[in-house]
C-alpha cells in the first residue's frame, strides 16, 4: 500500500466545485488493486467514516468540520464513488466494499477506530468491526440494517423496483439515485443547487453510476452476506454505541433502530426529529454534540 497527499482542493478541482465545498486534504490509498481517496483530519480517537449509496466522504464534511478538533476524522470514499478508483473485475457488491474496507483500515496501521456508519455503510463498516472487534473502540450508528431482510415488503418492493431493468435504466440514463433519492431522503433543509452538483458530478456517465445500482439491488442478492453479518453482530454486543436516528426516513424504521437497541445493549440513543435518510446532512451538530458528549 502507498500513500501520498494531494492539494487540498484536490476534489473541488477534480469536480470543478467552488473554493470551500469541500475544503480537506485529499489523500490516495492503493489498496487490493483499487486506489482509494480518503480525508484524514483532525488527532485524536479514530472516526473510520463509511458512506453509503451514491454518496462519498463529501457526505461527511460537516461531521469532519465540527470533531476534528478532538477526533481523527477519516472517510474514504468506496471504490467506485467519489475519487476511488476499482480494480478490474470488481463488482461493487457490499462484500466486496467490505473487505476493501478492510485492507484499508489495515493499510492506515489504525491500532484502534469507531465505525461511523449509515445506510450501506452499516453492512460495510459495521462488519469489518465485528472481523476486528479487539481494535474497535465504541461504535457511531445511524439509520442503517445490518442483517437479510429478504421477505420484507418494504425492503423487497424497493429492491425489485431499483435493483431491476427498470431501475438500472433510471440510475445509469437518468443519474436517478442522485436526483430522486438523495433530494428524498434530506427532510429538514433542501440542498443547494452547488451541493447537488457536488453529489452528481463523480457520476457523471452511465457507466460511472453502475455501482450505485449494484446496492439496490443486493438489497436481496446479497443475502448470503448480510446472514453473515447478522451471525457477525454478537462480536460487538459488548461495544458502546450511539444510535443516532432520523424519524423521517423513507428507508429504515423504528423496527431497525429496535433490533440495534437489543442487540447492542450498552448504547444510548439519540433521536433526529424530522431528520430523514441522510442524517449527517440533516442533523451534524445534533450528531456531533451528542457523540461529543457520550464520548468518555
Amino acid at each position: 500500500m502507498t500513500v501520498q497527499a494531494a492539494q487540498s482542493s484536490y476534489a473541488e478541482n477534480a469536480f470543478h466545485l467552488p473554493a470551500g465545498t469541500f475544503p480537506f486534504e485529499s489523500r490516495f490509498a492503493d489498496v487490493a488493486g483499487a486506489r482509494i481517496h480518503y480525508v484524514d483530519e483532525g488527532a485524536g480517537p479514530a472516526l473510520l467514516m463509511v458512506h453509503g449509496n451514491p454518496t462519498w466522504s463529501f457526505l461527511f464534511r460537516h461531521m469532519i468540520a465540527l470533531l476534528r478538533d478532538r477526533f481523527r476524522c477519516i472517510a474514504p470514499d468506496l471504490p467506485g464513488f467519489g475519487l476511488s478508483t476499482a480494480p478490474a473485475g470488481y463488482g461493487f457488491l457490499p462484500e466486496e466494499h467490505a473487505r476493501m474496507v478492510g485492507g484499508f483500515v489495515d493499510a492506515l496501521a489504525l491500532p484502534s477506530f469507531t465505525p461511523v456508519v449509515q445506510d450501506w455503510g452499516g453492512p460495510i463498516g459495521l462488519f469489518v468491526a465485528a472481523q476486528n472487534p479487539a481494535r474497535v473502540d465504541r461504535l457511531v450508528i445511524g439509520n442503517t440494517f445490518f442483517w437479510p431482510v429478504n421477505g420484507d415488503r418494504h425492503f423487497e418492493m424497493f429492491s425489485r423496483a431499483m435493483g431491476g431493468p427498470i431501475g438500472k435504466f433510471a440510475i445509469r440514463e437518468f443519474n436517478a439515485f442522485v436526483n430522486l433519492f438523495i433530494p428524498a431522503g434530506i427532510k429538514i433543509e433542501p440542498l443547494t443547487a452547488g451541493i447537488m452538483e457536488a453529489y452528481r458530478r463523480p457520476l457523471p456517465t452511465p457507466e460511472r453510476r453502475m455501482p450505485s445500482y449494484i446496492f439496490p439491488r443486493a438489497i436481496l442478492k446479497s443475502r448470503a452476506f448480510m446472514e453473515r453479518c447478522a451471525a457477525a453482530l454478537p462480536a460487538l454486543r459488548d461495544k458502546p454505541a450511539l444510535i443516532v436516528w432520523g424519524d423521517k426516513d423513507i428507508a429504515f424504521r423504528a423496527q431497525e433502530r429496535e433490533r440495534f437497541e437489543a442487540a447492542l445493549p450498552d448504547h444510548r440513543t439519540i433521536p433526529l426529529p424530522g431528520a430523514g435518510h441522510y442524517i449527517w446532512e440533516d442533523a451534524p451538530i445534533e450528531i456531533a454534540n451528542a457523540l461529543r458528549e457520550w464520548w468518555p
